[in-house]
């Protein structure tokens, strides 16, 4: 016991994953009898989300004093955001009418036909965000409105200046507990993987997996040139950085994020990384981590490009020039809602097939599937978040270059 308790996080999870695997094959059904540990992980993730969201977030805006530095910050921050998430839901949407998963498969879905697709309300979309009720919001797990609250919340800190100065120490020290409880519930993360891996192998049977190979070439490729071609060029071209020592830096977090497969558990250490590693100060990505932690999902956009396409053939919809524009469009719209903690996605998916108008039958496949292609998502979307943090520090002349160098 006292050497596994000595090992590194990451290795725990890496034997709990073998372990879990062996389970699985060993158990088959037998393995659901560890669901609820695995319920229970998840749980006290998604305990974290909300409280951990407001509390970073808020600090890392009142770390900024004043306005005017919000206002450069956050712009440029938006800015990357949003092109980062548009370039992954191409790339995925294009890998996909590449290799075409979903054509030619029969007999895998029993019901369900295509409808006329529905129309995506931009304005509508946009209006929602705003919340009538922030506790409201907070309860039901409403991120995008609980975020914008959030900004509020913190641009009236600002405003206020030094009237809220305790508020504000009392907002950060809220900050530093959140992160406090998170590195617990991270210790539990091997015991909780373990058995959320046992489970999926057990449950999950082998010929579903063949019958959509394609579409988990086609997520995982796209991912891959997300990763390769991107975020290095974006780095290099906007940043003036070694794309090559950019990921030796962020190898640690992009090893917890695959492990973890939440992007929200995954920020204590993205933060950890971004000061000790990359040279980042706190009142840069004490703003641009927590906030892209939530809104930055380059994964998700990768992957609703794939699903689109996935379930257009499926469904026998023909992808037209105009269809493949909404595509993108939904990769980053919906992108930018889907929290950061396990199987977020299939419920984002289950937006995606409404606003396409296509039948749900698709879901409980995605869902099967989910925890085996969110490895490369969550990979994906903590490597994003880090990329666009240094993008920003370069241009601004904030970055410690002696750190980022290892020097």
């Amino acid at each position: 016991m006292r050497w596994w308790f000595r090992q590194q996080l990451y290795l725990q999870i890496i034997i709990c994953i073998i372990i879990g695997i062996s389970l699985g094959l060993l158990l088959g059904d037998g393995a659901k009898a560890l669901a609820p540990i695995g319920d229970a992980f998840i749980r006290l993730l998604k305990m974290l989300i909300v409280p951990l969201t407001f509390f970073t977030l808020v600090g890392g805006m009142t770390k900024m004093g004043d306005m005017r530095r919000l206002r450069t910050v956050g712009g440029m921050t938006l800015f990357y955001y949003v092109l980062t998430s548009l370039l992954a839901a191409t790339v995925g949407m294009i890998v996909a009418l590449i290799i075409q998963p979903g054509v030619g498969i029969k007999g895998l879905l029993k019901e369900g036909v295509a409808g006329e697709i529905k129309d995506f309300n931009f304005i509508e979309n946009l209006v929602d965000w705003i919340p009538t009720n922030p506790i409201q919001a907070m309860a039901t797990t409403n991120m995008l409105q609980v975020i914008v609250f959030s900004l509020i919340f913190g641009f009236g800190l600002l405003a206020l200046g030094a009237k809220t100065e305790k508020l504000a120490t009392l907002v950060n020290e809220g900050a530093d507990l959140m992160i406090c409880i998170t590195d617990f519930v991270m210790k539990l993360a091997p015991y909780g993987i373990l058995a959320l891996t046992a489970n999926l192998v057990g449950t999950l049977g082998t010929s579903m997996l063949m019958e959509v190979s394609r579409f988990i070439i086609a997520d995982t490729l796209s991912i891959g040139i997300v990763l390769v071609c991107v975020y290095p060029l974006l780095i290099r071209l906007l940043g003036g950085l070694n794309p090559i020592r950019f990921y030796r830096n962020v190898a640690p977090a992009m090893l917890v994020a695959a492990s973890t497969t939440s992007s929200l558990a995954t920020l204590p250490v993205s933060m950890r990384v971004a000061a000790k590693n990359l040279g980042v100060p706190e009142k840069i990505y004490g703003f641009t981590l927590p906030l892209g932690a939530t809104v930055n999902m380059d994964g998700m956009a990768v992957s609703i490009g794939v699903i689109a396409v996935f379930a257009s053939n499926i469904y026998g919809l023909t992808i037209t020039p105009l269809l493949m524009f909404q595509f993108v469009f939904l990769g980053l719209v919906l992108s930018i809602g889907t929290a950061g903690v396990k199987s977020a996605g299939v419920i984002i998916s289950t937006i995606l097939l409404q606003t396409l108008n296509l039948p749900l039958t698709l879901i409980p496949v995605l869902a099967a599937l989910w925890p085996v292609i969110d490895i490369g998502h969550t990979t994906c979307n903590i490597t994003g978040d880090l990329n666009v943090t240094c993008i920003i520090a370069s241009r601004l002349k904030e970055m410690d270059k002696e750190i980022f160098s290892g020097r």
